[in-house]
């Protein structure tokens, strides 16, 4: 009796793993924790509102006079500093103010001039040359060694460090010297300085002659002996 031919069975094995439905739930395995999702991106904060026009003008119409005022009290400070009395006054014809220290110096040269009995060109002279080696100061300190009101140098000859300090001295010695220079009574006042100073600037003294003929007049023998501003 023949037999039938045994049948093939195909069975068809599929590669892989098996794909997952769109809505199966995600195996963690144990012992780890689910990694959290992703969100949406953060939310940028919002920007800061920029006032407008209209209350930046607000703002300052309410602070201009607050400022206004502040203005002037500095403006008046400044004003009571520059002619304040109590600090000197201002000579009215040349405009420079001198303090009660300067004038104190120029009554001692002026008065040191008179009693040689030496003419006003003498003082005017020795005032305007005060004037720009010192200001009138009496200083203790200076180019070198230079000292006093004619910033006078102990080594070169014009006395100690105590006398060229001393108004009376130094402005005597100043004039010993300025009567042996050859017409220093109508000479040029900045030429007849310098050839006794010996400055390095010359042309300085010259600036300060209107101030010094003025100063001369006011302390006169004919005068209260201050400046009519003090």
């Amino acid at each position: 009796m023949a037999t039938a031919p045994p049948r093939t069975v195909l069975v068809r094995v599929s590669q892989g793993a098996p794909r997952r439905g769109a809505g199966a739930a995600r195996r963690v395995p144990p012992g780890r924790r689910p990694a959290p999702r992703r969100g949406n991106a953060r939310r940028r904060r919002p920007a800061p509102r920029r006032r407008s026009r209209r209350s930046l003008r607000a703002a300052a119409g309410r602070w201009w006079p607050a400022l206004l005022v502040a203005a002037v009290v500095l403006v008046g400070m400044a004003w009571n500093g520059t002619t304040s009395s109590s600090d000197g006054c201002t000579l009215p014809g040349s405009g420079v103010t001198v303090t009660p220290e300067q004038v104190g110096n120029a009554r001692t040269i002026a008065q040191v001039g008179r009693d040689r009995g030496l003419p006003d060109r003498a003082v005017v002279i020795a005032l305007a040359t005060a004037q720009q080696e010192s200001s009138l100061r009496n200083l203790d300190h200076g180019d070198r060694d230079s000292l006093g009101l004619f910033q006078q140098r102990p080594s070169q000859g014009w006395g100690t460090e105590a006398q060229v300090q001393d108004p009376v001295y130094a402005a005597g010695m100043f004039y010993d010297r300025l009567v042996t220079v050859p017409g220093w009574d109508t000479g040029r006042l900045t030429d007849v300085a310098q050839a006794v100073q010996r400055s390095g600037f010359p042309e300085l003294y010259q600036q300060h002659e209107a101030m010094a003929v003025e100063l001369t007049a006011a302390l006169g023998p004919d005068s209260a002996g201050s400046p009519a501003c003090a």
